[in-house]
């Protein structure tokens, strides 16, 4: 019997480092992110983060046009190799909208 399963293709699009909702970060992940930008985490927690709006631990803050603060003009990830298990996780485990889903670029692509 043949086993597939289906695995996503980022395109790189930038679509979803600019959807509407939060990133939460915990201490971990501010520490991983502190140390590859080498910062203190302190520094990392006043720059980058914010209370989240269920007041239930940090999240990033957006840039001013909304989009991931860490998400470059060329639509990549500043902190790629350290970003939130959030960010890795999508779309995988995310529970995306189809109106938001039909943004991205990205392509789910079936393996064996």
């Amino acid at each position: 019997m043949e086993t597939s399963h289906r695995e996503f293709h980022c395109a790189g699009c930038g679509a979803c480092c600019r959807w509407e909702g939060i990133v939460r970060v915990d201490d971990a992940q501010i520490a991983a992110i502190a140390k590859y930008l080498n910062i203190t985490e302190q520094e990392f927690i006043d720059r980058f983060t914010k209370l989240a709006p269920d007041r239930r631990g940090l999240v990033l803050v957006d840039a001013p046009d909304g989009a991931c603060c860490f998400l470059t003009p060329d639509n990549r990830c500043r902190i790629h190799t350290v970003k939130p298990r959030q960010c890795n996780d999508f779309p995988k485990t995310w529970d995306v909208p189809p109106e938001l889903m039909s943004r991205c670029q990205g392509k789910w692509v079936r393996q064996k």
